[in-house]
């Protein structure tokens, strides 16, 4: 966090604008992805006096900016800053907002507004934000006089980062922007830390003393590689095999042996069953626990868990949303850790339980068979093979992911990008993101054909600032998983879901980024070796046969399991 203290003297004069990038600065912003629009031209004025420090990324959709925001966010665990215009400019972020809302990231969306004056009548792209992102943001408000700016932004920051993170909605309007104003600037934030009770780390140490059967799971906000190396120490201390939560799979090493494997959308069914029917002290730190960690709310009964339930979190209306806890615990994963690890706890031999575990996981990474040339099993295991350990890798949503997920063992803290909204478009506004911040970090994007036309057009945008990521574009045809469900529910009456795609290697060739089509697995290593030695980027199209839904069921397998269904 910025200690920057600013000279600005407060009685001088400065528009809303300039204001505001100030206190950006003052906050320690570093980057703000951007659609420019006239409704917040002051504040991009304001920005060009900090434009050595604060870098503003031209992005050529809304959604693809927001997303970038978010990945930041994630990268950094600072706000991720993103500014639209008004109108359509907002909705088009709306996908970005509502990703860092279920992610848990702190965003701030700024939002040329009209001017106060026209407000109220319908004028051009007027909406009511407040109205607009009042279910998908943790504060939305509009800033009407420029006087207030270091008010609200301060407030805005803070909100963000604290309790459960999360996006803030802030809308300017353009005539409070271009307003003049003799205001003192904000001090940067300085939040306010959760940590557990000494009592309830009492509790804690006699039901891990008492479990013969518990499991530490890692997931959700404010974690970090500290945080990462703590939770492998409390594995170790006591004993504990170690799950994450849905897409959180790099929140401690994945080859540590108390590994047991990720829960989230098509998991280990074994590590499903166990938890189901075995565990008998669940230690949550982070997770809230959603849909898709657990399996449609079915692995955990609901209100009251079928095993001792411990949940920490760091925002405390999380805590008994959804199941009641046997210890809530309000704190943030970096200080339960920090004071679990001070807990004596008489040794117990779960030795058994965690091997056991840890070999269900290892079997799982083995690439299964499937049909057609390309195999995207052994397709993931070269690229664990042949890059390095703190690679990023980033993905959206779709059958596709699933490949990454099951195959790829993270063995460094945020080197997975993913939104556990399951938002498409995701993979390569998050690349991006990733290789800004880290430029001597490898970064590959791994999207489906149908995700990666939802923000391809942000090719553009890494070949304008020389962003050397490999994008791989895993290509089969049709929306894999909205046809599995198709198929699953209504066999055989295939339905829009269906695509004609383009020439994806022509596409990135368009933008000056070279690239190949493979259809065969033997052919992926050589062309991996193309593009990691590629200084304009890379984009490897994979052929994939629609048969090959899942690295366990075909298409055909899919189709009979509905027509089954339905006959009985």
């Amino acid at each position: 966090m910025s200690t920057h203290k600013t000279t600005l003297i407060s009685d001088t004069p400065r528009h809303g604008g300039k204001i505001l990038a100030d206190q950006l600065a003052i906050l320690g912003a570093t980057r703000i992805f951007s659609v420019p629009g006239e409704s917040f031209l002051g504040l991009l004025d304001g920005l060009y006096d900090h434009r050595d420090t604060i870098d503003v990324i031209t992005c050529r959709h809304e959604s693809g900016a927001a997303n970038m925001a978010d990945a930041h966010a994630k990268l950094t665990g600072q706000p991720g800053i993103c500014a639209v215009t008004r109108g359509p400019g907002a909705t088009n972020a709306s996908n970005g907002v509502h990703t860092a809302f279920q992610d848990s990231s702190p965003m701030i969306l700024l939002i040329g507004q009209v001017a106060t004056t026209m407000m109220d009548r319908e004028a051009f792209q007027e909406m009511d934000y407040r109205q607009v992102f009042g279910q998908m943001a943790k504060w939305v408000a509009q800033i009407d006089d420029a006087a207030r700016i270091p008010e609200y932004l301060s407030r805005a920051w803070h909100v963000a980062l604290s309790g459960r993170p999360g996006p803030v909605v802030l809308a300017l309007p353009e005539d409070m922007l271009s307003a003049q104003a003799c205001v003192a600037d904000l001090r940067p934030a300085k939040l306010a830390r959760a940590a557990p009770h000494p009592k309830d780390m009492d509790v804690l140490a006699e039901m891990i003393a008492e479990a013969q059967k518990p499991l530490l799971f890692l997931g959700g906000p404010n974690w970090s590689a500290e945080a990462a190396n703590l939770a492998a120490r409390m594995a170790e201390r006591f004993e504990l095999p170690v799950a994450t939560s849905f897409r959180c799979q790099d929140y401690i090493n994945n080859d540590h042996p108390n590994y047991g494997g990720v829960v989230g959308i098509a998991p280990l069914p074994e590590l499903r069953r166990k938890i189901h029917e075995e565990v008998d002290l669940l230690i949550n730190i982070g997770s809230r626990l959603g849909e898709m960690t657990t399996q449609g709310y079915t692995l955990l009964d609901i209100p009251t868990p079928q095993m001792r339930l411990v949940h920490v979190h760091p925002g405390p209306e999380e805590l008994g949303h959804v199941y009641a806890p046997d210890l809530s615990i309000a704190s943030s994963a970096e200080a339960f850790l920090r004071a679990a690890l001070t807990m004596s706890i008489p040794p117990r031999d779960r030795s058994a339980w965690v091997s056991g575990l840890r070999s269900d996981y290892e079997a799982f990474l083995v690439p299964t068979k499937v049909s057609g040339p390309l195999n995207m099993g052994k397709v993931i295991e070269h690229l664990s093979q042949s890059l390095p350990d703190d690679t990023i890798f980033t993905n959206g949503a779709g059958n596709y992911s699933v490949w990454l997920h099951r195959f790829h063992a993270h063995l460094n803290y945020r080197t997975q990008l993913a939104p556990t909204s399951g938002s498409m478009g995701y993979a390569l506004p998050a690349a991006i993101a990733a290789k800004l911040e880290y430029p001597d970090r490898n970064v590959v994007s791994v999207a489906g054909d149908g995700c990666f036309l939802m923000t391809g057009q942000e090719l553009a945008t890494a070949k304008r600032y020389g962003l050397n990521i490999i994008s791989l574009v895993v290509n089969n045809g049709m929306y894999g998983t909205i046809r599995m469900h198709q198929e699953r529910t209504y066999p055989s009456r295939v339905m829009a879901t269906e695509l004609t795609n383009p020439d994806f290697v022509t596409y990135a060739k368009a933008f000056g980024i070279a690239g190949e089509v493979v259809a065969r697995t033997e052919d992926f290593a050589a062309a991996l070796m193309r593009g990691r030695a590629s200084d304009t980027g890379y984009l490897i199209e994979l052929l994939v046969d629609p048969e090959a839904l899942t690295p366990t069921q075909s298409l055909s397998a899919v189709r009979a399991q509905g027509e089954a269904k339905v006959h009985n």
